[in-house]
């Protein structure tokens, strides 16, 4: 284990790493292999000192105990762009499984096996919104097809592939958004795709995103992290990334679609959206996208570091 301590006085220095190697009988050292100051000013007494400490695992210890990250919460609220950052900052694998639903959903939808009518409620005198979807169909064309991740080192982040085709743009289409929650709550659909999920996991070191990784794809996950912030915040952001992809779409619509899938998934009878008993809630609201990920990342940290002890 390494410390990297600084402080302002030589002396108290060489007693602060005397006292620590006394009380814990091992060594310390200085690195600038993990980095994380302590800063000690000579008015503390040595006690104070002592409860500065932070444990740091080096690269080697990484290694040898990787955890799993489990990250669940509401769309739009960055999990997938946070669970990038995250996995590429610990050296992770990156499993985006939101993306893989969509994957599926643009397979639907290329297959002709889903479709949204418009039809007449008569007893509340107003149109209503229908999804039909060729549930066999999908479940039999999802198993003669292929999903997988391939890493893209211009952007730095793994991107998905259907049938050797790259569809990550098509996948963030309003469309596909629209459907994707009707789609995600099939049983058979949602049972084949946490398989190939788990596989993706056999030797941890991995950080995965979605609606119930920490409650049924990994509930025995080290880290557990639950995302949530405003439906209007969500909306916002949503509605300017679609934007920065030049999708013609109204504020408006990205709401509904946001409230719309926050009931569908937290109400579908498969599975879902849940926040773990055990996870830890990041309500990002107000939080920049720097920050988020420095929680997660000490959280993380945390965790190793309670794992390697």
């Amino acid at each position: 284990m390494f410390f990297l301590i600084d402080v302002f006085s030589s002396s108290l220095r060489s007693t602060f790493i005397r006292r620590l190697s006394e009380s814990t009988q091992k060594a310390f050292f200085c690195t600038q292999i993990e980095i994380k100051i302590v800063e000690v000013n000579i008015a503390f007494n040595i006690k104070d000192i002592e409860t500065k400490i932070v444990y740091l695992p080096t690269i080697k210890e990484r290694e040898m105990q990787k955890i799993i990250i489990a990250i669940d919460g509401y769309s739009s609220t960055g999990k997938s762009s946070t669970a990038k950052v995250v996995a590429k900052k610990l050296g992770y694998v990156y499993v985006d499984t939101g993306a893989m639903y969509r994957a599926v959903t643009y397979l639907a939808m290329q297959k002709g096996f889903v479709e949204k009518k418009t039809v007449k409620n008569t007893d509340k005198q107003q149109d209503e919104q229908i999804v039909y979807l060729k549930e066999q169909e999908l479940l039999t064309a999802l198993k003669n097809s292929d999903i997988k991740f391939k890493y893209n080192p211009e952007l730095q982040f793994s991107e998905i592939y259907l049938n050797d085709v790259n569809i990550e743009k098509e996948i963030r289409s309003i469309e596909v958004a629209n459907l994707v929650s009707e789609v995600a709550k099939v049983a058979s659909v949602r049972a084949y795709l946490v398989d190939l999920q788990r596989k993706f996991s056999e030797e941890k070191g991995i950080v995965m995103d979605g609606r119930d990784i920490g409650s049924v794809v990994f509930p025995n996950a080290e880290l557990k992290i639950f995302m949530t912030a405003s439906e209007q915040i969500r909306a916002e952001r949503r509605y300017k990334e679609l934007l920065e992809k030049d999708e013609e779409v109204s504020f408006e619509e990205v709401l509904k679609n946001v409230q719309y899938r926050d009931f569908l998934d937290t109400t579908r009878k498969e599975s879902p959206l849940l926040k773990a008993k055990d996870a830890v809630e990041i309500d990002n609201s107000n939080l920049t996208f720097d920050q988020q990920v420095q929680k997660i990342l000490d959280l993380a940290n945390q965790r190793i570091s309670d794992e390697t002890v």
